[in-house]
C-alpha cells in the first residue's frame, strides 16, 4: 500500500493515534507460511502457492511478472547450488495460469551466464514456453536508485526488476560462508549490479536496504534438496540434503525464519533475517507465524 491509498484507507487518523496503530498491529493476522512436501517438485511447489491463497492473488491479467530464481553457479540441478528447475516452471506456469502477460526470468550470474543458465536447468526448463524469457543481464540496463538506506545510500538495481508488476522471489535453501545461509533476502543481490563484493562489509543492513526497496509479493522457497556446506558455490553432493520441501509466504522474512529451521538453526542465528525483521520487513518469531502444512 502506498501512501495515498494509506491516507485514503484512514491512515491519517492512525497517524494521528498512536494507541490505534498499536492495536491496528497487534490485531493483525500472522505471517503465514505453507510448506508442502512430496517427490512430484511441480505439483508441491503449485501446493504451496496455494497455501497462501493461489497465484491470482498476485498476478492479474495483463500483468509484467518477474520471478527471480538462484541460477548464478556453474553447477547442476542435484548439486544444490541453483534454484531447481521444476520448480521455477511450476511458478511460471502458474503466472501464466493467473492471466501474465509476460514472465522474465534472469539473475545477474556469479560465474559466466551462459553455463549457470544452461547447467542449472532452468533455461532448458522454460524453453518454448510461450510469453516467457529467460535472457542473460544486460549490463546497460542496472540503473542507480536512490535508496537512503542504513548502509546503502544508492545502487545499481536492474530495471526490469523494478519496473514489473509482481516480482516474484524464488531461491533455493543452502549454506553461505559468509552469512551462513542464503535465503529468500539474500536472492535480492541477483538483481544487483555493480561491485556487489561492496556490500560484503555490512552485508546484513546491506540486503535489508535492498529488500526494503524491492519487495517481493511472493516468495517461494525451494528445499527439495538443500546445500548443508561450502556454499553458496557448493560441488560435492556429499554436501547435499533431500529435503523434498518447498516453503511459500507473501512474508520474505517469515519464510527465511522457518527455512533457517531445516538446517538446525535459529532465525535469530541468522543476522540477515534480524537485520530485516528489526527493519520492520516481516516476522521472525517462529511463534508468531502460521505455519500450515498443505
Amino acid at each position: 500500500m502506498n501512501r495515498r491509498t494509506f491516507l485514503k484507507a484512514g491512515g491519517a487518523a492512525l497517524l494521528m493515534a498512536p494507541s490505534l496503530v498499536t492495536e491496528a498491529v497487534s490485531a493483525r493476522e500472522p505471517s503465514l507460511v505453507a510448506v508442502a512436501e512430496g517427490s512430484d517438485f511441480a505439483a508441491i511447489t503449485r501446493r504451496a502457492i496455494h497455501g497462501v491463497g493461489g497465484m491470482k492473488r498476485f498476478v492479474k491479467p495483463g500483468d509484467i511478472v518477474v520471478v527471480k530464481p538462484n541460477m548464478g553457479w556453474d553447477r547442476t540441478t542435484d548439486q544444490g547450488a541453483n534454484t531447481h528447475p521444476l520448480v521455477v516452471r511450476a511458478v511460471v506456469e502458474e503466472c501464466l495460469a493467473a492471466g501474465a502477460k509476460r514472465v522474465k526470468v534472469f539473475d545477474n550470474t556469479c560465474n559466466d551466464a551462459r553455463r549457470c543458465y544452461v547447467n542449472s536447468g532452468i533455461e532448458g526448463a522454460l524453453k518454448g514456453m510461450k510469453g516467457v524469457t529467460c535472457t542473460h543481464i544486460e549490463k546497460e540496463r542496472f540503473k542507480m536508485v536512490t535508496l537512503n538506506g542504513s548502509f546503502l545510500k544508492e545502487w545499481e538495481l536492474y530495471d526490469e526488476a523494478l519496473s514489473a508488476d509482481v516480482y516474484i522471489n524464488v531461491p533455493v535453501a543452502k549454506h553461505h560462508g559468509l552469512s551462513k545461509l542464503t535465503l529468500g533476502l539474500k536472492n535480492v543481490m541477483g538483481i544487483m549490479g555493480g561491485n556487489r563484493g561492496y556490500i560484503h562489509r555490512n552485508i546484513d543492513i546491506a540486503l535489508a536496504d535492498i529488500n526494503a526497496h524491492v519487495k517481493s509479493h511472493l516468495t517461494v522457497i525451494d528445499a527439495t534438496r538443500i546445500l548443508t556446506a561450502h556454499g553458496p558455490q557448493g560441488g560435492s553432493m556429499a554436501d547435499v540434503k533431500v529435503l523434498n520441501k518447498v516453503i511459500a509466504s507473501t512474508d520474505t522474512v517469515a519464510a527465511d525464519a522457518y527455512a533457517t529451521t531445516l538446517f538446525g538453526l535459529k532465525p535469530a542465528d541468522i543476522a540477515v533475517t534480524v537485520a530485516a525483521f528489526k527493519r520492520g520487513l516481516g516476522e521472525m518469531n517462529l511463534d508468531k507465524i502460521r505455519v500450515i502444512k498443505v
